[in-house]
């Protein structure tokens, strides 16, 4: 099958990368335009174009999907099937129109549960024992395609957005024969997804990284592993934001006030929650490298007890 691809970051890259060591014929690839990164701001391509790059894969990086000129040239192309995961635009009809077979969309959780931006994040603040991938026929509509294909995976209690994204990248790739033996089947059985079962999840904003000790201990676990990669989980002591880099739940059950400082010692910070604390092992202040729970003790002990 002739595939044209579409993606943009890391995750989709190694799909990608994946699609070609296997001896797929990639036709070219759609991402996002260059942008510049990192604190000299230097303009780079995004991973999937790198990739596409080093394998002499055609490019398509449009800032507007409606260009009269980039729709000529996608639509001079023959392919069977456009795969797309996370490209981070939603991709207008006459795109989803073009290949021969249909477009195929890989989606990280078990739709139609958190259809958006933020699935993994997402399943990882609400607690969630499970997750997986969906392959969904790609329509107008948010991630509310007939499913092709899904497979389930376990959420272990030490997994992080990093983590678990790289599991469900590896779950992808695990399943893209299947998905290419079904799309080669014309007796392909799609199965439509129960819009009322349908949940949704938004885009990760900076503000939500935020936390507050009336929270439950889990909670603050949940938000420090979903916002592990960004934007970070924070709080504010003495009008100072302070990163949390690393820590664990505490089964304290003391009276004290949350946010009241209950244990100040070489093997960290430990902080009342609503229901019991959290120790913070490893943390970052403004402007500063991490630092672990010796240094934080030497140099910033009347910090957190002048207060």
């Amino acid at each position: 099958m002739k595939i044209l691809f579409a993606g943009t970051p890391k995750t989709s890259s190694i799909i990608l990368k994946n699609l070609i060591d296997l001896g797929h014929d990639v036709i070219g690839v759609i991402t996002q335009p260059d942008k510049k990164r990192g604190r000299r701001a230097i303009e780079s391509p995004s991973p999937v174009s790198e990739i596409a790059r080093s394998n002499d894969i055609k490019q398509y990086k449009p800032t507007n999907l409606n260009d009269l000129e980039f729709k000529n040239s996608v639509s001079n192309n023959e392919f069977d099937v456009l795969i797309v995961v996370a490209y981070g635009k939603i991709l207008p009809k006459w795109l989803l129109d073009l290949p021969n077979i249909m477009p195929v969309n890989i989606h990280f959780s078990l739709l139609p549960k958190y259809r958006g931006a933020s699935p993994i994040q997402s399943s990882l603040l609400n607690g969630d024992t499970e997750t997986g991938i969906t392959f969904i026929k790609m329509t107008e509509g948010l991630d509310s395609g007939e499913i092709i294909h899904k497979d389930i995976i376990k959420i272990k209690e030490n997994h992080n957005k990093l983590s678990l994204e790289d599991d469900l990248v590896n779950l992808a790739i695990i399943n893209i024969d299947k998905l290419f033996s079904k799309l080669s089947d014309k007796k392909l059985t799609l199965i439509k997804q129960k819009d009322e079962l349908a949940t949704y999840c938004s885009k990760i904003n900076k503000e939500d990284s935020f936390i507050n000790f009336n929270m439950r201990s889990i909670e603050i676990y949940n938000i420090f592993k979903a916002f592990i990669e960004w934007p970070l989980t924070k709080f504010i002591h003495n009008n100072i934001e302070i990163i949390i880099r690393d820590m664990y739940v505490s089964d304290d059950i003391s009276n004290a006030k949350p946010g009241t400082i209950l244990d100040f010692s070489k093997d960290g910070l430990s902080i009342k929650t609503i229901d019991s604390a959290i120790v913070i092992t490893h943390l970052q202040f403004p402007g500063k490298r991490t630092i672990g729970p010796k240094d934080v003790y030497n140099s910033y002990k009347s910090f957190f007890f002048n207060n």
